[in-house]
């Protein structure tokens, strides 16, 4: 985690500097972000989150372990060296047994956290904000930093068992919904500073109390809002001058940074003004799937177009018809009907689709048009009618048009908005 950590430090000196986490599990998603890494010549922070992967195998059917295998596998097909790939695990805590009792949930997450650093994940959020089946809600900052202290020293002996480099932390209550705001948007409170600093102080009295204030330079994160977000159709945009007064808590502060989550759909310029604001982390997640699935359901109209119906993949319909005959993924999100709820689902910022993916019906389909496409490739009339972007750069000679390449070449335009987001390009040499 040296280098995470060179990079927080580079920012608490004075530089504009920052980094971007890659939140998915997809390989085409890994794959893009490993692929960038590689031509950039720099390392990628991939990270996982509790209900993706975990002990039981989350909706991915992977534990830690599978997971960080999957990856570097990846990465080795790349020629990416496996010390360039960073590991992290997103909303490590209660987060997927919030039905049980508080000590069960918690015990479950002792057993998450170690599998997590076993496997080498090495940047470690601690979400112990949700309230589980026998806690009065909202729970208590006292509280919250108290469970995730307790799961710090889980981390803290993980890793001295396993060797490697110690972890580094994120910590913080305010987290947005995973995916997206389920209703419909206007405007969000940003943290109030007040609130950030009892959230701080809480966190490092709890460390001090469980023995690991030797911990708490590692601790290089917190969750705040900063007032972004998205629902299913609308982001909300980040407004700089709502987030003076909490940039202000951070830079007394000789360790931390802010963590931005659910910025996916922010703009370029949003993205390098988070930076400049002290939210030195920012996840992606959602945006990168959602840029895949918009190439993907390019490449299906243009496979339809191309090749007939006969020999079509019909990957979008078979997408269509696993969320109808498994709704458990999208349903509690959506409250449409009709002509707006096939929107929502195949539309929707949020991205429940990706999901989805792993239904081997579905991942059968989409090999099935990556296939058919590249043993038969379509003309560049039908690239730009669908894919002027990708159309574009394959003109330019900068992009092959080979269907797969078409795909990263979407996600990895979002990805170079983050990377530049955390580049002080006024101070590089």
């Amino acid at each position: 985690m040296k280098e995470i950590l060179d990079v927080m430090a580079e920012h608490k000196a004075g530089r504009d500097v920052g980094i971007y986490s890659a939140c998915s599990a997809h390989p085409l998603v890994i794959e893009a972000a490993l692929a960038h890494a590689r031509c950039e010549a720099s390392s990628v922070l991939i990270e996982a989150t509790s209900n993706q992967v975990n002990q039981d195998g989350g909706y991915t059917g992977m534990r830690p372990a599978d997971f960080s295998r999957f990856v570097h596998e990846i990465a080795a097909r790349l020629d990416l060296p496996p010390e360039q790939v960073l590991l992290g695990g997103d909303h490590l805590g209660p987060n997927c047994w919030q039905h049980l009792p508080a000590e069960t949930a918690l015990a479950k997450s002792e057993q998450l956290i170690a599998d997590y650093v076993e496997a080498g994940f090495r940047k470690i959020h601690l979400d112990c904000s949700m309230s589980c089946a026998d806690d009065a809600a909202p729970l208590s900052d006292t509280v919250v930093a108290a469970r995730a202290a307790r799961l710090c020293a889980v981390a803290e002996r993980a890793w001295q068992d396993a060797g490697g480099e110690p972890p580094v932390y994120v910590v913080g209550t305010e987290v947005p919904v995973p995916g997206g705001a389920q209703e419909a948007l206007t405007e969000l409170a940003v943290t109030e500073p007040a609130a950030a600093t009892a959230t701080i102080d809480a966190h490092f009295e709890a460390y001090r109390a469980s023995g690991l204030q030797h911990v708490w330079p590692r601790v290089i994160g917190l969750v705040v809002q900063p007032g972004v977000e998205f629902d299913h159709h609308k982001v909300i945009d980040f407004d700089a001058s709502r987030a003076a007064d909490l940039a202000r808590v951070v830079e007394k502060q000789p360790y931390l940074v802010y963590e931005a989550h659910s910025t996916d759909y922010q703009t370029p310029a949003n993205l390098r003004a988070l930076v400049q604001k002290h939210f030195a982390i920012l996840k992606v997640g959602p945006g990168l799937t959602f840029a895949m699935r918009e190439a993907l359901w390019a490449l299906d109209a243009i496979e339809l177009e191309w090749l007939g119906a006969a020999r079509s993949s019909r990957l979008r319909e078979t997408v269509q018809d696993a969320m109808t005959a498994s709704p458990g993924s999208w349903s509690k999100y959506y409250s449409s009907s009709g002509r707006q709820l096939a929107l929502d689902q195949q539309y929707s910022l949020s991205d429940r689709i990706r999901y989805y993916w792993p239904v081997p019906a579905v991942a059968a389909a989409l090999e099935h048009l990556l296939a058919n496409l590249e043993a038969s490739p379509p003309p560049l009339t039908l690239l730009s009618q669908y894919l002027p972007l990708q159309y574009e750069a394959v003109r330019a000679g900068r992009l092959r048009p080979h269907a797969r390449e078409l795909v990263l070449h979407a996600i990895q335009r979002v990805l170079e908005q983050y990377a530049a987001a955390c580049t002080d390009f006024v101070n590089l040499t």
